[in-house]
């Protein structure tokens, strides 16, 4: 039973209610607060503010115990998390441990997560590329998953709107597959990474090497002023958090931006067991949350329920929320609730080494990464022995080098000695993947964790049409590599598994048929219409662009929705 004596039912009455603070609970959070509605938002995990909570964001290396390094005694206890990139000494206090937070793997799957206001927003990659109609329409094509219920121009007003308060950089590059944005200036490609996009496009038709789209201010607006945010500094110690608002999270930006609203309430610390639905009234009406500190259950009411729990934990949220109406999981007549799961394949990478422009080495940093490659397969038709298609990261570098030969003074004399390395270059692989009903995510249904809420079963897994994409990519790569001179070409195939993309999506996905489907074309369950979920679970497919701008655009469309329907009664 919830405990009804923690305050009055009226002061636990809002308009509306988000579940959870990421990437695009974070925009729900804005944009509910923009339209005027009393909001609630609830973490699972601690309060993380702006600057204040970020201990090692002006940290010098020398200053670290373990000179950022993770010790070996740490890494033996986290198997799955210290695989992440940015599981360093620097940031690992903004990743959950693998023993705190169990979930059973019927299949390898890492996964990766952050329990805090802000989510993973505070250490995503900040890569930001816009869908096109040939992302949206690749299931209707080949028959996989379901149709989309929405096209470009659906969601394109609402791509500009969130990339203008965002604040995203990158070139007009005027590629279909790849539609422009409402960009800042571009971060450029330097001396290398700028010939292979030269040589790409003179010899390729098609084929693209672009200054990496990134959700960093590289010349603020006005609007990013009044978010208290200023210029980039080109630090790249994002994943600690960025004290200048330099790069777009929940924790510099949207969060404290409802806060400032006097509408919106933050409660962290509030694991959401499940919504409430009333059978008599035949929507929800809520949501019971447990306390992580003290056990206790709680319930919360309001008209309207965005979950953005992130995907994975809404697949979770909305199957333990059983009701004799809903017993399988709400709003799942179609039987479809966490299944279809799919992620992106990051398996496969290439590394290689140019002998021009000795002459020439970078100076400083670049947040954006270096180069992009847009999807080049299967674009226009049916050319591959699989299905869809991947894009690619680019980058070049000149480091230096230092012979360990010799001993003594003549060993010291070569250690201070450094001579300027060959230009590396390096590409990685990011495919899509085919949702399918065997990759899932299900109850257990005897474990439960320290809240008593059902442990996650994971069931995903690769498969051909994924080995057979890794196998075109460097083959392709190889090709383009060789093409433009580069040599000591090092071709690589990762064996990651499936998760360390953190691009999981699906579960709850879109469709045009309740049959086949939980949400329809405005994100809010088919049979539940207070209900909106707009984060990685509602994806119907994957594509091969990183997916958090397409969260953010889906948030506010469906937000602006949402508030008219409440206006009109309809809620």
């Amino acid at each position: 039973m919830a405990n009804l004596n923690i305050d009055s039912v009226k002061e636990r009455t809002f308009d509306a209610i988000v579940i959870g603070s990421g990437m695009s609970g974070g925009w729900a959070a804005k944009e509910l607060t923009d339209k005027g509605l009393k909001t609630l938002v609830l973490e699972r995990g601690r309060d993380v503010k702006h600057i204040k909570d970020y201990p090692t964001t002006n940290m010098y290396p020398w200053e670290f115990e373990h000179h950022n390094v993770v010790t070996n005694d740490i890494r033996e206890a986290n198997p799955i998390i210290s695989r992440c990139y940015a599981f360093n000494e620097d940031a690992m206090h903004f990743f959950v441990k693998d023993k705190e937070h169990p979930y059973v793997q019927e299949k390898p799957f890492d996964w990766i997560r952050g329990y805090q206001v802000g989510g993973k927003s505070l250490m995503w990659a900040r890569q930001t590329q816009r869908w096109s109609d040939f992302d949206f329409e690749g299931p209707a094509r080949d028959g996989y998953a379901v149709d989309w219920p929405i096209r470009y121009k659906d969601i394109a007003p609402w791509y500009s709107y969130v990339e203008k308060f965002a604040g995203i950089s990158g070139n007009r590059d005027g590629i279909p597959e790849l539609p422009d944005g409402e960009f800042l200036p571009a971060y450029p490609l330097n001396s290398v990474e700028n010939y292979f996009s030269k040589h790409v496009k003179s010899h390729y038709k098609n084929r693209h090497v672009i200054s990496a789209r990134c959700a960093h201010l590289s010349k603020p607006n006005q609007i990013h002023f009044d978010q208290g945010r200023v210029q980039c500094q080109n630090r790249t110690l994002c994943q600690r958090g960025c004290p200048f608002g330099g790069y777009f999270s929940s924790n510099s930006s949207t969060i404290p931006w409802a806060l400032k609203s006097g509408k919106c309430t933050l409660r962290p610390f509030s694991v959401a067991e499940s919504i409430i639905y009333d059978d008599k009234k035949g929507k929800a009406t809520g949501v019971r949350v447990i306390d992580t500190n003290t056990k206790e259950a709680i319930e919360y009411y309001a008209d309207i329920i965005f979950v953005n729990a992130s995907a994975l934990n809404t697949n979770l949220v909305l199957l333990n929320s059983t009701s004799d109406r809903f017993p399988n999981g709400l709003g799942n007549d179609s039987g479809v609730l966490g299944k279809y799961v799919a992620f992106h394949n990051y398996s496969a990478n290439i590394s290689a080494e140019y002998d021009g422009f000795k002459d020439l080495t970078t100076d400083g940093r670049n947040p954006a990464g270096g180069g992009y490659i847009p999807r080049f397969r299967n674009v226009y038709k049916q050319e591959t022995d699989f299905l869809r298609g991947y894009a690619a990261g680019f980058s070049a570098y000149r480091g230096h080098e230092r012979s360990s030969d010799g001993i003594g003074e003549e060993l010291k004399k070569n250690l201070v000695n450094k001579d300027l390395s060959p230009w590396r270059v390096g590409s990685h692989l990011m495919g899509e993947t085919i949702p399918k009903e065997t990759n899932y995510v299900a109850l257990d249904k005897q474990q439960k964790d320290e809240w008593g809420m059902p442990l996650l079963k994971v069931s995903v897994a690769y498969d051909d049409n994924d080995e057979k994409m890794k196998k075109d990519y460097l083959e392709q790569m190889t090709e383009m590599f060789t093409s433009a001179g580069f040599t000591n070409i090092q071709p690589h195939s990762d064996t990651r598994n499936p998760g360390l993309d953190i691009h999981e999506m699906g579960g709850v996905r879109m469709g045009n048929d309740p049959k086949t489907s939980m949400l329809d074309k405005w994100h809010r369950l088919h049979a539940c219409n207070n209900v909106y979920v707009t984060d990685g679970a509602s994806m119907t497919s994957t594509s091969c662009q990183n997916p958090s701008l397409t969260y953010m655009a889906f948030t506010a469309r469906a937000v602006d929705h949402a508030v008219s329907e409440m206006k009109k009664g309809n809620v």
